[in-house]
């Protein structure tokens, strides 16, 4: 069978409803005026989706959601975003998810309604889906509880099919940080943010984690923010700047980040040139509101590679 598509996602599906403004709630049945409020697409999983679709490639998408108006809402700006929906399980007796982003020009806070964020199973993923794709892509492992016990079983039935993985854990509401180290030498590429990389190494630097999961993974691109970017491959590290810009909302930078890392190793560049290449498309994705609407085609991310 072909692998028509180059990346599969397996991940949740929300919804994001993000407001701006002076976004800092008070109690005591205090209300406060903000300066917008959107309704956007959400969740890790489906803004890296969508990120990898806008960079060219072909992108389905497998998750368990709700029939109601947030699920419906999901599945159709995933649909327009190129990003194939047909393995999606909508079930009316669901609750799709919803996160409340309360989001300043640098820094956000995110509060979730988990509905069916968590309930994708990793036997929901068939043989014949994994077949056609060349890479299978996961996020947000903590909340994606149904699908935490049968993930390495996944990734190696993955491996079998001739695909390559990535993970992106994203962080951890319980604090514990478990799981996501046995995973690592089943994955191609971990993706963590600086605060994640140290927590699930449980070291005390960013250095020490780096190489803690290094050693630990074939490639580790690790997330700086406003820093840029690092990573660790062959034993060697590689660091890439972010690129100088206004930046108007940081929601699903990562994500993008993500979809271009991944894009450039499906390509089989260098190390150097897909870091900078994720860096850029995590950095244009800042400069629009929500975590889509910044992110850049194929085409608009080269032209500032030898930049970065």
């Amino acid at each position: 069978m072909s692998k028509y598509f180059d990346i599969l996602v397996a991940g949740e599906i929300n919804p994001d409803l993000i407001l701006t403004g002076d976004v800092i709630p008070s109690f005591n049945q205090v209300e406060k005026l903000v300066d917008s409020a959107r309704l956007v697409i959400g969740s890790s999983s489906a803004i890296f989706a969508c990120g990898a679709a806008r960079l060219g490639l072909k992108v389905a998408f497998t998750g368990i959601c709700g029939t109601d108006i947030f699920g419906n809402f999901m599945v159709g700006e995933l649909s327009k975003r190129g990003v194939d929906v047909s393995s999606v399980q909508a079930d009316p007796k669901r609750e799709t998810g919803l996160s409340v982003i309360l989001s300043k020009s640098n820094d956000r806070a995110i509060l979730t309604h988990i509905g069916s964020i968590g309930d994708l199973r990793s036997e929901d993923i068939s043989d014949k889906l994994l077949h056609r794709s060349r890479h299978l892509h996961i996020a947000s492992y903590y909340l994606q509880t149904a699908l935490q016990p049968g993930l390495t079983d996944l990734f190696q039935r993955a491996h079998s099919f001739g695909l390559t993985t990535s993970l992106d854990t994203n962080w951890d509401p319980s604090g514990k940080w478990s799981g996501a180290r046995e995973l690592l030498p089943f994955c191609d590429i971990f993706l963590p943010n600086e605060k994640e990389a140290i927590a699930i190494s449980q070291t005390r630097t960013m250095g020490q984690a780096l190489k803690w999961l290094g050693e630990r993974t074939n490639t580790l691109a690790l997330k700086r923010g406003s820093k840029g970017a690092l990573a660790w491959h062959d034993g060697r590290t590689t660091s890439s700047c972010t690129l100088r810009g206004t930046v108007i909302d940081t929601v699903g930078a990562g994500d993008t980040f993500d979809a271009g890392f991944v894009y450039g190793f499906l390509k089989g560049w260098a190390i150097e040139k897909t870091l900078c290449f994720a860096t850029v498309c995590g950095s244009l994705s800042t400069q629009a509101a929500g975590g889509t609407e910044g992110q850049p085609t194929l085409e608009e991310a080269m032209m500032h590679v030898s930049l970065a």
